[in-house]
């Protein structure tokens, strides 16, 4: 959920906007925002957005933040293809400004300079942004790696990036991700033969899961495709859009044609190749559709599915579900662990040596990763000679010059949630409420009373969520004569008396189950 600000002379920028997605902590919701609190008590100083590329962790929030910020958006023509057609599905392209920068050119937003510097990543146009300011230049990595053979793009070469670290930067804000990773992540090209090997010895259907947006990868099989004398299928919307917009900015021309569902059903196993989204065992998603019988795609004993992605941290769960249905049908499955089917798109350790060594920065700034990945991007900077280094946490304020870094200061941050329509605080009344529902069920009870203030009638009791199961009747039964009895004999305030039957039939649930759940109640005068 990538939010960087960069402030000077009173004026403010902003790279990236993203999203992350959620957990189970946020029961009912897909997607988690950032909280843009600081930003926009200040976004008469806010000059402009620039997107490094187009994952969503960086371009996710902007259909649904960025046109309240009301700033021009800035990025190349295929990340603002993908931004594009969010704001389209979203009907707000008309609210929205959208610059679209050719690579490597550059653009002034008040006292910032910036030129996009192409980088290797698993998405097409990757990019760095190197930004001028009266006080240095900052070298922001955005996501990247070393590729030597990429499969789409042409990344700076390490003369262009030495170039710009012969001309001075002030500081290196730098993709931490892989830190801990002692080799290169390695070239899309190596994969294409792990692939090839992989999928030339699979005799029924093959399916290779992948992320949507790594296209490098969809290159990568569709020559696989190819290969292995495979026609190639592709299950999924969002897939489709990023083939689409792949091929509008001048990618993924050569990728063998596409045969739709019905026909590749009807094909011999040995003949067809699925792409599928799915890896990291999103439930809507193809694969878990597939796994669960509930996709056009059917697979069984003798076919293959291929991991072709890491698997991110959080869902193992998630995948773990799919990979056992799966399993169950007898279908096999290849993961990175098995084959060199997959390769990160975020640098190790001896391509973050090179960087720094071609950059030369005076400041380290790591960025991009659990807070345990920045203090160690920070330690192996060190050891690498760069001069400087500060770790931040979110909501950090830091003066990188002059006469930085320094700390000067900690901003409110914090997550928002897309609940349906609608954007919440994460830890708001909803979320907590929602929270403590999953946790504790709720009880509603309903009490009549006449004038007099005597009860009319039995109390009426549904439960959701409370552990009773066979004793149902029985606990129902109780939980009604502690709501009467406390309606009977309760004070004459009608918060008080709601208070009491609460406290009254929360007792008696406890003392059913242990649990404390949450009770509403209703009284009506008749």
């Amino acid at each position: 959920m990538n939010v960087n600000l960069y402030g000077c002379q009173g004026k403010w920028v902003m790279v990236d906007l993203g999203l992350t997605f959620s957990d189970p902590g946020y029961p009912g919701v897909e997607l988690i925002l950032p909280d843009l609190a600081f930003i926009e008590e200040r976004r008469d100083d806010l000059l402009g957005i620039v997107l490094t590329h187009g994952h969503e962790d960086h371009i996710g929030a902007i259909p649904y933040l960025a046109a309240d910020l009301g700033v021009p958006l800035y990025a190349t023509k295929f990340t603002a293809g993908l931004i594009r057609g969010k704001l389209d599905e979203e009907g707000i392209a008309d609210q929205v400004d959208l610059h679209i920068v050719p690579e490597e050119e550059s653009f002034q937003l008040g006292p910032f300079g910036f030129t996009y510097v192409p980088l290797a990543h698993s998405i097409p146009e990757g990019n760095a942004v190197l930004i001028d300011t009266p006080h240095g230049r900052i070298f922001h990595t955005g996501d990247w790696k070393i590729d030597e053979k990429p499969q789409l793009g042409t990344p700076s070469t390490a003369e262009e990036l030495r170039a710009i670290g012969d001309k001075g930067v002030l500081a290196l804000v730098c993709d931490s991700t892989n830190v801990f990773n002692p080799e290169a992540s390695g070239s899309e090209d190596e994969v294409r033969k792990g692939l090839d090997e992989v999928i030339a010895g699979c005799t029924g259907r093959v399916l290779v899961t992948t992320f949507a947006s790594n296209a490098a990868r969809l290159q990568t099989l569709g020559q696989v495709a190819i290969d292995t004398g495979r026609q190639l299928c592709v299950a999924g919307r969002s897939l489709d859009r990023i083939i689409r917009v792949a091929k509008a900015s001048g990618y993924l021309l050569d990728l063998p044609p596409t045969i739709d569902v019905d026909a590749a059903m009807r094909l011999p196993p040995r003949d067809v190749l699925f792409i599928a989204t799915g890896g990291q065992g999103e439930s809507r998603a193809a694969l878990a559709r597939i796994a669960f019988d509930s996709h056009p795609i059917k697979l069984s004993k003798g076919d293959t599915v291929v991991f072709s992605s890491k698997q991110i941290p959080g869902n193992e769960l998630a995948i773990g579900r799919i990979q056992n249905a799966l399993a169950a049908k007898q279908i096999d499955m290849v993961t990175e662990k098995q084959a060199f089917v997959h390769v990160s798109g975020h640098p190790g350790r001896p391509e973050l040596a090179a960087m720094y060594e071609w950059i030369r920065p005076e400041i380290i700034l790591p960025v991009h990763g659990e807070l345990r990945h920045m203090a160690e991007q920070a330690r192996f900077a060190a050891e690498q000679g760069v001069p400087r280094g500060i770790v931040q946490t979110n909501g950090t304020l830091l003066r990188l010059a002059p006469d930085g870094p320094k700390a000067i200061g900690n901003e409110r941050v914090g997550r928002l949630v897309l609940d349906g329509d609608v954007i919440l605080p994460a830890d708001g009344s909803t979320m907590n409420e929602r929270r403590r529902i999953s946790q504790y069920g709720t009880i509603a009870v309903a009490v009549a009373l006449d004038k007099k203030g005597r009860l009319i009638g039995e109390p009426a009791i549904q439960i959701q969520g409370v552990p009773v199961e066979e004793d149902r009747a029985d606990f129902l039964e109780e939980a009604r004569e502690a709501a009467a009895e406390a309606a009977q004999d309760g004070p004459k305030d009608e918060a008080k008396l709601r208070e009491a039957i609460r406290l009254a039939v929360r007792r008696k649930a406890n003392h059913w189950t242990g649990k404390k759940p949450i009770v509403d109640v209703a009284i009506i005068r008749a």
